[in-house]
């Protein structure tokens, strides 16, 4: 009877475990593995790491005791565990201690070394060998790892993750019955990247080691990516199943495609002098201070060329729909349509020259493919007459399009792709910097238009009613469902930081942004109001 009690209550804990974390945890009471943490009172504080980790496990059943005393290095002492982790900062070891410590890995024990210990024991080359390698320099920086094996038992469900941490560099590879399981790659593709083993196991005798370099601070110890991984190597060194650890995925981890390589088979640049008509804005000088003028400006290259010089991920390449000279100007954005027709708003005026209201030399080209080739073989103009349009959606068989200082719905009513209506939705932007301006038209999942304000102030007008002032940042404007539509209501969402060009939605919903000197991509978390 006591039994069948003690299994329920056991089995309400299990449920309620469930419940409250999510996840499956084991019973600390019957600890499956038990492992010596050896720390010492260095700048890595093992101590407080301890302190992170041990909870931790221990709900996953594996028990961790702390100690700082390398005395632990016996036999009486070191027997009593199933492996044993050193994080520390211990320069020698006696070489009585490197003979039990090698001999109890022998014997068919666990070692996890961790971050710091690959530079302990550098008097007793054996332990260094057992390690695998040992700390040679390093820098610090937030980065990801490459997984090497997708197919080792520790990595299998793993995903890695991402952290601020010390880049570490090792000498002294051991390479004798050692598996790389992670690299930290640094510097960039095209200058040849090098693959910094990061994570690795080996083999001892009977025993089994496994060590990486993560975990400098607080800040990777936390992580649940560093614990996830932590118990995988725990439990394959100590014999024990590494299935048993959940599967681990970081959201906030990416991992970067392969790209494909610099072409070489491409033309040399050829420049032409201009005249000292370039700016040269001075680094660190203030804002305006100019050097001296440059005067060599690259000529453009025939699109067929110019294709030559992306490059792509792999399995991806790019072709080329729509170029000059059945473009009329620069191309300054453009948006599809439901039939598959590139709409490209094309400027001569943009960025000096914004004309008076009838009076601009830019345009709306619509670009189709007629014969399913998968390039552009019709050309029309569907709207003239235009000074700096920035910004262009397809609603209701029209299009708004930013024409500088309006915002404007353009319609063919007639079937010649040519508009005959044109109607001012909302007056009064402001372009005193003609960089400052709206852009980015996206029709939002919410059923409102959004956009981009840049750092100009504006205070927009509709139906001859002003709006709420607002620069540089995220707005919607909803529309009627009459034909032709009116503006219903405007809203500015939030400020970003600088003079703001970029919009998206990730496929959940979320808004992104991007804005000019250094803030390639912004998120839009909470609204204003």
């Amino acid at each position: 009877m006591q039994r069948v009690l003690t299994q329920r209550r056991s089995g309400l804990r299990f449920l309620l475990s469930c419940l409250v974390f999510g996840v499956v945890v084991s019973s600390a009471e019957s600890a499956e593995l038990k492992l010596l943490f050896l720390g010492d009172n260095g700048h890595h504080r093992p101590a407080d790491r301890f302190r992170q980790l041990e909870p931790v496990l221990k709900q996953r059943g594996i028990e961790l005791i702390y100690t700082d005393d390398m005395n632990s290095l016996r036999p009486d002492t070191l027997n009593k565990y199933d492996g044993l982790i050193v994080y520390a900062n211990i320069d020698e070891i006696a070489p009585a201690q490197a003979a039990v410590l090698l001999k109890y890995v022998a014997s068919g024990k666990g070692f996890i070394p961790l971050h710091c210990a690959t530079y302990c024991f550098r008097n007793s080359p054996e332990v260094v060998a057992l390690m695998g390698g040992q700390f040679k320099r390093h820098g610090t920086g937030v980065f990801a790892t490459q997984l090497a094996s997708t197919e080792h038992p520790i990595m299998k469900g793993f995903r890695g993750f991402t952290s601020w941490d010390e880049s570490y560099i090792h000498y002294l590879h051991n390479e004798e019955n050692r598996v790389v399981l992670e690299y930290r790659v640094e510097g960039p593709q095209e200058e040849g990247q090098t693959r910094e083993p990061w994570t690795w196991v080996r083999t001892h005798g009977e025993g089994r080691v496994f060590y990486t370099a993560w975990g400098h601070d607080e800040r990777t110890w936390g992580q649940a990516g560093f614990q996830n991984l932590i118990e995988r190597g725990i439990r394959w060194a100590c014999g024990a199943d590494v299935l048993d650890v959940p599967d681990f995925d970081d959201a906030n981890h990416f991992d970067v495609p392969e790209m494909t390589p610099l072409r070489t088979d491409v033309k040399p640049f050829e420049y032409v002098d201009v005249g000292p008509k370039i700016p040269n804005y001075t680094p660190g000088a203030k804002w305006g201070v100019q050097g001296e003028p440059r005067t060599a400006m690259q000529l453009p290259l025939p699109a067929d060329e110019s294709i030559k010089h992306y490059v792509t991920p792999v399995d991806f390449e790019m072709q080329l729909f729509a170029s000059d000279p059945d473009l009329g100007g620069k191309p300054i954005a453009m948006n599809w349509d439901a039939r598959g027709r590139l709409w490209v708003c094309e400027t001569y005026d943009y960025p000096n020259e914004l004309q008076p209201e009838g009076k601009g030399r830019d345009r709306i080209r619509i670009c189709e493919d007629t014969d399913g080739d998968g390039r552009a073989d019709k050309f029309t103009v569907f709207a003239e007459q235009l000074s700096i349009p920035t910004a262009i959606v397809i609603y209701r068989g029209g299009a708004i399009v930013q024409n500088g200082v309006e915002t404007l719905y353009l319609k063919d009513t007639d079937g010649d792709d040519k508009a005959d209506v044109r109607q001012v939705l909302i007056s009064n932007w402001a372009l005193g910097d003609t960089h400052g301006g709206v852009s980015n038209f996206q029709y939002g999942l919410d059923n409102w238009i959004w956009a981009m304000q840049g750092y100009n102030n504006s205070a927009p007008v509709i139906d001859g009613v002003q709006q709420q002032a607002f620069r540089m940042g995220f707005f919607r404007f909803r529309l009627s469902n009459t034909d032709p539509p009116t503006v219903t209501d405007l809203e500015f969402v939030r400020s970003t930081n600088n003079n703001t060009w970029g919009l998206g939605f990730s496929e959940d919903g979320l808004v992104f942004g991007s804005t000019a000197n250094h803030n390639p991509s912004v998120y839009m978390p909470i609204a204003n109001r």
